[in-house]
């Protein structure tokens, strides 16, 4: 059992406390979900900082989800912050949150297995970027059961990208959905990156456009060649790259639902964090 390491923390640890902060995120944001379930959710990006700087733009596209039909499995992509040595990590066992235990689809993850995906349960117990999305996820899913599958990996080429998008789409009896992990720019001495010093609230904002358009423009290779080559520090390039990848290859239409900075909450932009919501649709 993979337990939460994060509750307490980016969210709240008591079960109550918790569904009224994610409560709190809905209706501070776009509204909570309506009881209608006509949509049907192909794929997102969401942040997962604390619920405090980032639950009110992730729950613009939990309001979609929610508002969704139910896949059988939740693919979630995110970022490896601590290895960095081309391998993907799927984690096979059952997720805790204060919320109760999610259920991890085992026969997928193993199904996925090559020389570069790996099971590796250690690297999961300390990552929190896919734990962040599971209190949401299980909120707007409580009359209804789902499956996930956790996945994360480090900076990867882009053909190892459209490996993993090729390999998740491969035919099989599964309705799926896809979830990527990311914060956007991470801006502040904290985070060895200060592109500029004045007017930082707009220029964070400039800068992280300019990469949300490549996404809305379903340019994998400009958004990873350009990430990569300006050292900007968008945690989730891997997970967002092959989600571009899913999205092509389902011919999905992209939009931005939300765009928010840490500095927001904070009034600190100094030390700021950019956080998008987006979704791919058909």
């Amino acid at each position: 059992m993979r337990k939460p390491i994060v509750a307490g923390q980016f969210y709240e640890a008591d079960e109550e406390k918790l569904k009224e902060e994610i409560e709190k995120s809905f209706t501070d944001g776009p509204g909570l979900p309506s009881k209608e379930r006509n949509k049907k959710f192909i794929a997102g990006i969401a942040p997962h900082a604390g619920y405090l700087f980032s639950g009110k733009c992730a729950s613009y596209l939990y309001k979609e989800i929610a508002e969704s039909q139910l896949p059988d499995v939740y693919i979630i992509l995110s970022t490896d912050h601590r290895h960095n040595d081309n391998k993907i990590r799927i984690s096979i066992e059952d997720w805790e949150t204060p919320l109760g235990i999610v259920s991890v689809d085992k026969e997928l993850g193993q199904s996925l297995l090559t020389k570069e995906i790996i099971i590796d349960e250690n690297a999961h117990k300390q990552e929190h970027s896919i734990e962040v999305q599971l209190p949401f996820l299980q909120y707007i899913n409580k009359d209804r059961k789902f499956k996930i599958l956790p996945i994360i990996f480090s900076t990867a080429s882009i053909e190892m990208c459209k490996r993993l998008a090729i390999r998740l789409l491969e035919p099989r009896a599964r309705k799926l959905a896809f979830i990527a992990s990311s914060d956007f720019t991470h801006y502040g001495v904290s985070y060895n990156f200060i592109p500029f010093t004045k007017n930082i609230k707009e220029n964070m904002t400039k800068l992280d456009k300019k990469f949300i358009d490549y996404i809305l423009k379903l340019n994998s290779e400009e958004f990873l060649d350009k990430v990569v080559k300006t050292g900007t520090t968008i945690c989730g390039i891997s997970a967002i790259t092959t989600i571009i990848e899913i999205a092509k290859q389902m011919h999905c239409k992209t939009r931005l639902l939300n765009y928010s900075t840490s500095g927001e909450i904070s009034n600190d932009y100094n030390h700021c964090v950019g956080y998008a919501s987006i979704l791919f649709e058909k």
